[in-house]
């Protein structure tokens, strides 16, 4: 049981990659006061815990909606996954996320910055999104499925300390131990990205056979 507690914690950890998040709050929150960075961070993270859990329990029901199934969900965030992954390989993670120059110019005249582009896309983007609605397929006990919501929650902590500590572990770490921590995630993401449609491919492929 603890497994799954820690699988999702650190596949979520890798999509997610707050750490490569950092010089993007940076530059977004150069111009304010501690106490509204610890606040942004923290508002970062209850955003994304949010999103994550509608998306864990309200997913399911959006497929059937639009007559979508599982292993089609599965192969589909398995591209998204894979291309997450690729962009954290060459370093465009920021402008697979959908924070480019524009988007940064105009989150600068923003009052409020946690939901967007912090929280979505660049945190919580459709990787992360289809993660979650396949994961509530793969783990349908109810103490696992709390056990991936503790999983989130964890992930959000380790949101809000990150970002909270965004200017001290940019500094510590540098630009090149960002790049090398970015693509070290991006090689593991890309590899959930490639299971994920390894796993469909072959249930696709078993229902036919029988």
């Amino acid at each position: 049981m603890d497994n799954v507690f820690i699988y999702i914690f650190f596949a979520l950890f890798s999509v997610l990659n707050p750490l490569g998040a950092i010089p993007i709050f940076v530059g977004l929150t150069q111009d304010s006061t501690k106490q509204e960075r610890s606040r942004i961070s923290l508002w970062t993270a209850i955003n994304v815990v949010i999103i994550l859990i509608i998306s864990f329990f309200i997913g399911e029901y959006m497929l059937k909606f639009f007559g979508i199934s599982i292993d089609a969900l599965r192969i589909a965030g398995g591209i998204v996954i894979m291309n997450s992954g690729f962009s954290l390989l060459s370093g465009g993670f920021s402008k697979n996320r959908g924070v480019n120059k524009e988007v940064q110019n105009d989150a600068q005249n923003r009052n409020d910055i946690a939901l967007s582009p912090l929280a979505i896309p660049m945190l919580a983007g459709p990787g992360s999104i289809s993660l979650m609605i396949a994961t509530y397929q793969d783990y349908a006990a109810p103490l696992d499925r709390v056990l991936v919501c503790l999983a989130v929650v964890a992930i959000g902590g380790s949101i809000f300390l990150i970002l909270r500590s965004a200017d001290y572990l940019s500094k510590a770490l540098g630009a090149s131990g960002i790049v090398a921590i970015s693509r070290i995630m991006g090689f593991i993401v890309l590899a959930i990205g490639i299971q994920y449609i390894t796993n469909s491919v072959i249930n696709i492929i078993s229902d036919i056979n029988f």
